[in-house]
């Protein structure tokens, strides 16, 4: 398939729209595709872009910490010199730093955008196993110390049994 630009070079960006209903497709080549470049993530005609989309996920981060918006729109990052209340309006954090700087402010987006606030990552098919019980023995250790400040020791001790299992699997 070539590009519907160009119609020379093969088309390797496949867009697809859907517009009050009706699906519109695009197969423009890499440099065409660049030509384009933001018009095709920033179209007028949608009132769609990107950066539009990952801002509104923060923009209701004040209401949901009861945060207010000029204590923390007067931190910026350290590193980059960002403050929150423009990664509110780009959707983009400047820097890796951010993430710390802005901590308390993300974790309620991040966790309800990824179901989890912290990074897991995957684990490798081949011997991976060991990794797997390692984060397993630590989440119960975790959740031991949890029953424990609950006052729940049989739940605890069947934890405890539990991980010296897992321990034992491990060897």
């Amino acid at each position: 398939m070539y590009c519907d630009e160009c119609k020379i070079r093969p088309a390797t960006v496949h867009l697809t729209q859907i517009i009050n209903g009706q699906m519109i497709q695009m197969h423009l080549c890499e440099q065409c595709a660049a030509k384009k470049g933001a018009s095709v993530f920033n179209s007028a005609d949608t009132g769609f872009s990107i950066p539009n989309l990952l801002g509104t996920l923060f923009s209701n981060v004040y209401n949901v910490q009861g945060i207010s918006s000029p204590a923390v729109s007067s931190v910026s990052c350290p590193n980059c010199g960002m403050d929150f209340e423009r990664i509110r309006q780009t959707g983009k954090l400047g820097c890796s730093e951010c993430y710390f700087t802005f901590e308390r402010e993300l974790e309620p987006t991040l966790r309800r955008v990824h179901g989890n606030s912290q990074h897991i990552g995957k684990v490798p098919r081949r011997g991976g196993g060991k990794v797997m019980l390692k984060k397993k023995i630590e989440e119960l250790k975790n959740r031991l110390q949890r029953a424990v400040a609950r006052e729940e020791y049989e739940k605890a001790a069947e934890i405890r049994d539990e991980i010296k299992r897992l321990e034992k699997e491990m060897e």
